[in-house]
């Protein structure tokens, strides 16, 4: 892997006798107070400012900041005009353009594209404060406030849609948001280096259009540029003769994988592609080396050219040996640079060591922002994710190589934390990141990690090369938690237990002090079909984990208990498979509070899946197997009311889909049997339920945790005589509705105009 330049290594640009401002200006009164007569560079977001480093606008602002350069916000602006992103003037190097820390179509739709009434990262958490598509919407409306002002786009949002991409709003292929955005340049991934390196040379007078060969960057070009040797990725093995040609698929630092033969078949159309004459040299240039995806016309028009663009994409991400890509557009092509060289940990520290008020911007007064409130006390101690599950968009933004803090750097930011944030009473929230327990993991030799091309270090099992040591992240825990003023120290990220199981020292430390009483992971589902679709381990790992958890928590002599979330109608799942989740559960005594089902995010392995029906974890071909994709609203209903098979409105669904299955003999009274054979005629008993008692242990964390599970067994008062306690609650309940209906009948047959019905019992809780 090449060197990067690091960030503190640039020379600062002038107007760092500034100083950095108490807040990133959002009026021009702010950049009077300041003494500014300009912006040198305003950001653009669809989220409240906050300068926090959980906020992207804040990490970039302020890394900007650290540059030397005068750097305003315009925060959820009025889009329908160009005044309000014109009220800090006209920068004099450039926009930078973001919807937010969501993508803006997931941040205002659920899975079934309605719409949310609330937004997490808005003031009071207000809806419609921020467009649809709103990088796309934003980067237009620069354009018409100050024409010749660069675009630069970033963001998630502009990450995971910076090629042709499946939208499921609109059940289309969309352009590069690139092309929609108008904009001059776009940066993907953790932008860090990116935006550094292109501020300094439009500081210095360059040209954007000039500006080619950062990584991390996407771009607009005419051709292809002299020196560059092109590879066609169209041309995949297709029903009858198959084609000699390079395979896209192969690592090409070996040198049999590297022949490329002259093409035999038909003249290829010159806009898809170029005939590749034989190499002198079998080893190929890898940074001169792009790789042409179908065209958008192409993979718009063939959904299986589609799952293999997202195949070849997903392969050249490893920073160590990506190569550049070609996507064409029309008449244009959209050129994708390698991605971004990870932050080292000196790096990580400089960037969360920026002088962030750690709050909301006073202009917001005393409005609570939900997102905010959520992690205000927690800290940020890593980043990336080399999990690879297919349905998440962190690997594709954060990438597969972890970056770390230093314990220093942590301890220092905790220590801030707690002599400076309002209402701190000594509870960190949470010590994590993407996941719980990635701090430190990485693999055995850096070779062999910059050669890799895997999509997972922990699918279909552990890699023999990863180092699952987590004796630095136990360190960490006992320096943090041994602070004065720290009484208490939370995990609140998901907690990868697959690794965590690796290291039993490690599961003791966290159920011994790190265990708010819940502890949420995510098995996501018990069947194998839609598991090895999410690159997911099988249920036997979550089973180990909670063998460990359990003993620990009882030598520890705590009552605390495990909530697993699971996906309804993810690729790959059958109805029988969601059956026997649903079995699993009512075994496991365990009762859904909320489900999610599956939500085709941009750019996904997954969405792929769901999109073209075949599956890019394996070679794609016209005759390659098949993935089972649930797509109408009946059948994503089915499988939600499976895995909330207690609930009687669900009850209707599941009877006739169990009788079409063949499995009525699991309708019925019995242990084992999911629903009763019959019917309440009316919902009081449900709404009562829902109305009077919250399942224990359940709770609501905003619009982000919809697939909070709660465990009952154990959870309420225990009954004296043993047993379950929540079996006799719900025969309490179901006495109380009993009774109830009698009293209805009874009432309905009295005597004398205007009698009323006997009062409503009271359900136990």
């Amino acid at each position: 892997m090449q060197a990067a330049k690091p960030l503190f290594d640039y020379p600062k640009y002038w107007a760092e006798c500034f100083g950095p401002a108490p807040f990133l200006p959002m009026s021009r009164e702010e950049m009077d107070l300041l003494g500014w007569d300009s912006c040198d560079i305003i950001i653009v977001t669809g989220d409240a400012y906050v300068d926090h480093p959980s906020f992207g606008m804040a990490i970039i602002g302020r890394l900007l900041e650290s540059q030397g350069f005068r750097v305003g916000i315009i925060a959820q602006p009025d889009w329908t005009s160009k005044d309000d992103f014109m009220k800090l003037g006209e920068p004099n190097l450039f926009f930078g353009v973001a919807a937010g820390n969501m993508d803006s179509m997931i941040n205002r739709y659920t899975a079934d594209k309605k719409i949310r009434s609330d937004d997490a990262y808005t003031p009071g958490g207000l809806a419609g404060k921020r467009p649809d598509r709103a990088s796309l919407v934003y980067s237009q409306r620069c354009k018409e406030a100050y024409k010749h002002v660069p675009i630069v786009l970033g963001g998630i949002e502009a990450s995971l849609r910076r090629i042709a991409h499946y939208d499921y709003w609109q059940d289309k292929v969309r352009h590069s948001i690139l092309i929609d955005a108008c904009a001059d340049i776009l940066l993907f991934g953790n932008a860090e280096r990116a935006i550094v390196e292109v501020a300094q040379r439009l500081a210095f007078g360059q040209k954007i259009e000039t500006i080619t060969d950062v990584r991390g960057t996407a771009f607009i070009r005419r051709d292809t540029p002299e020196g560059w040797l092109e590879i066609d990725s169209t041309r995949i093995d297709r029903p009858g003769k198959i084609d000699k040609i390079i395979n896209p698929y192969v690592n090409t630092q070996d040198t049999a994988a590297c022949a490329i033969e002259q093409e035999k078949g038909p003249v290829e159309d010159p806009n898809e592609a170029k005939v590749v004459e034989l190499l002198p040299h079998p080893r190929l240039e890898r940074d001169k080396t792009v790789i042409r995806l179908p065209s958008f016309e192409k993979v718009r028009g063939d959904a299986v050219l589609y799952a293999h663009a997202n195949r070849v994409l997903h392969l050249e991400t490893n920073p160590g040996n990506a190569r550049a890509l070609v996507q064409k557009h029309g008449e244009v092509d959209v050129w994708f640079n390698p991605p971004p060289i990870p932050l080292t940990t000196e790096e990580m520290d400089y960037v969360f060591g920026m002088p962030y008020a750690r709050v909301p911007h006073p202009g917001y007064g005393k409005e609570k922002i939900p997102a905010y409130e959520m992690i205000r006390f927690s800290v940020n101690i890593m980043r990336g994710c080399f999990g690879g599950c297919t349905f998440c968009s962190i690997t594709e933004h954060e990438g597969r190589i972890i970056q770390n803090r230093s314990h220093d750097s942590i301890i220092r930011e905790i220590e801030e934390m707690r002599d400076q944030v309002p209402g701190f009473t000594g509870v960190v929230s949470d010590l994590g990141g993407p996941t719980a327990n990635m701090y430190r993991i990485a693999c055995k030799d850096p070779e062999i990690e910059k050669h890799c091309r895997k999509p997972s270090c922990v699918f279909p099992g552990i890699c023999e090369n990863l180092n699952t040591d987590h004796s630095s992240l136990i360190e960490l825990y006992r320096k943090a938690r041994a602070l004065p003023g720290v009484k208490k120290i939370l995990i609140a990220s998901g907690l990868r237990y697959d690794l965590a199981v690796e290291s039993p020292e490690y599961v003791k430390e966290l159920v011994t002090h790190h265990v708010g009483g819940y502890l949420k992971i995510a098995p996501e589902h018990t069947e194998r079909g839609p598991l090895d679709k999410m690159m997911k381990p099988g249920i036997g790992s979550y089973d180990r984990f909670k063998r460990m958890f359990e003993k620990y928590s009882k030598e520890a002599g705590k009552e605390q208990y495990l909530i697993p979330y699971f996906i309804a109608a993810h690729p790959g799942t059958t109805d029988e498979d969601m059956m026997n989740l649903a079995l699993w559960l009512k075994r496991n005594d365990f009762r859904a509070d909320q489900v999610q089902a599956f939500y085709p995010s941009p750019m996904a392995t997954a969405t792929a899946m769901y999109h073209s029906g075949k599956n890019p974890l394996r070679k794609v071909t016209y005759k390659s197997d098949g993935v089972t994709i649930v797509k109408s609203e009946a059948q994503r209903r089915l499988h939600k009311a499976f895995l909330r098979y207690h609930d009687p409105k669900g009850w209707p669904l599941l009877r006739e889909a169990l009788e079409r299955m063949g499995r009525s003999d699991l309708i019925g009274p019995g242990k084992h049997q999911l629903i009763p054979a019959h019917q309440p005629k009316v919902d009081e008993y449900h709404s009562a339920r829902r109305k009077n008692s919250t399942p224990a242990g359940s709770k609501k964390v905003g619009k982000e945790s919809t697939r909070i599970l709660t465990q009952h067994s154990g959870l309420p008062p225990r009954a004296s005589n043993g047993g379950n306690p929540w079996d006799k609650r719900e025969q309490a309940k179901a006495a109380a509705f009993a009774k109830l209906q009698e009293e209805k009948k009874g009432a309905a047959g009295g005597k004398g105009k205007g009698k009323k019905p006997a009062k409503r019992p009271a359900v136990p809780r």
